[in-house]
């Protein structure tokens, strides 16, 4: 589970990490009320949405006194940011900056293992970063019964050459650690750590993955997720029993196993360098079991989330045989027909396994507009990736 900025500064404050004074608003009245509480003078205000980009799309207002902050909150409220409607803002107390720097923890799924992230450079996307200047950032795997103490956390901080405040900088990674351990989180990033010119070291801004395998140990966690704040497509997915996390790529994916869509995913990634940079857009696993109405639903769900350029169908046929994923496909397809919503967007299937020869014929017999078959995972990945970025740049 993603939290809202807001609630990963309230677990930052809780563990000892230095945030700055907050309140959230979710009316513009509320946001004149927060900035008095926090003294009257500049305050960011802060688009509530568990996306990137929000500085970009306008999500992020400076303002110097209360009516200011109110006006900004208007502005905000209601926003669509890559399809995230805007519910709250957080009104935050303004900060003088001299530095901004990047930390991260992170569950590693490479290795299985914990990463810690740390650079003199933040503020910055970091994927970008990392591939540009991947010596501006330092990674360090951190042994799971030691963690992050005090002798790993200034080893990291002499490696990435933080000469301005080292005690304060290792003191907050030992607090992310401990955040990190106690609240079972898959990611705790702070993009950026600031030192600002009084001297002091604050995380300015943050990010927390929960894990919900922890849940159970975790009831306070149940606080943490309001159904008004879920992504809407994620809300419908689970509402039709669907296995769906959405990204924020360009390629729809569905497929049948979570292995199956992992592997899928890396693949979509991997094809998407070659072509602009395109991406995965979500995470669909239509299960072992699947029906054909299930696959209708799923293949809904992506096509109505207005990021997909192209949707790649990955199907190894088992328990679901590929014809019945077929069959899933040309009733989605005669849906959304009859609705007045018919399908615009290409699909790329691959069907393998059980009834993979049925399942092709049946498709090729449906004559369905912009539905393509290709034989292996790698090239059904390329061609996705690659209709979706013809797509990206003809928009």
């Amino acid at each position: 589970m993603d939290l809202f900025e807001y609630q990963a500064r309230d677990l930052f404050a809780a563990h000892g990490v230095p945030v700055l004074p907050a309140q959230v608003a979710s009316d513009p009245d509320g946001a004149v009320r927060a900035a008095q509480h926090l003294g009257g003078g500049t305050v960011v205000v802060k688009a509530q949405v568990k996306t990137g980009g929000r500085g970009k799309a306008g999500g992020i207002r400076l303002a110097h006194d209360p009516q200011q902050a109110g006006s900004a909150a208007a502005g905000i409220l209601g926003m669509d940011i890559k399809g995230h409607t805007v519910h709250r803002v957080m009104v935050a107390r303004g900060a003088s900056i001299a530095q901004e720097y990047y930390a991260a923890i992170l569950l590693d799924r490479t290795t299985g293992g914990y990463l810690a992230l740390v650079s003199r450079e933040g503020g910055v996307e970091i994927e970008q970063l990392a591939v540009e200047r991947p010596q501006a950032l330092v990674r360090v795997p951190l042994d799971p019964v030691r963690g992050l103490d005090a002798q790993v956390a200034r080893e990291l901080v002499d490696r990435a050459g933080f000469t301005e405040h080292p005690e304060q900088i290792a003191l907050v990674l030992t607090r992310l650690w401990e955040l990190f351990v106690a609240q079972d989180a898959t990611l705790v990033e702070v993009n950026p750590l600031v030192l600002t010119v009084q001297g002091e070291v604050i995380a300015l801004d943050g990010k927390v993955t929960l894990d919900d395998n922890a849940r159970f140990r975790h009831p306070e966690h149940a606080a943490l997720a309001e159904s008004w704040t879920q992504d809407p497509w994620e809300r419908r997915a689970h509402e039709l029993g669907l296995n769906y996390v959405r990204l924020e790529g360009q390629v729809g994916v569905i497929g049948n196993g979570a292995g199956l869509v992992m592997s899928t995913l890396d693949v979509v990634a991997r094809a998407g360098e070659e072509f602009c940079g395109v991406r995965p857009a979500n995470f669909l696993d239509i299960g072992g079991g699947a029906s054909a109405q299930v696959m209708a639903d799923g293949l809904r769900i992506v096509l109505a989330d207005p990021q997909v350029r192209s949707v790649f169908v990955n199907v190894f046929g088992g328990i679901t045989a590929c014809d019945v994923v077929a069959r899933g496909i040309v009733q989605a397809f005669e849906a959304l027909r009859d609705s007045g919503e018919p399908v615009s967007l290409p699909l790329v299937v691959r069907l393998d396994g059980n009834n993979a020869a049925a399942g092709q014929e049946i498709l090729r017999s449906a004559g369905l507009p912009g539905v393509e078959l290709v034989r292996t995972m790698d090239g059904a990945a390329g061609r996705a990736a690659e209709l979706a970025a013809d797509r990206v740049g003809k928009d």
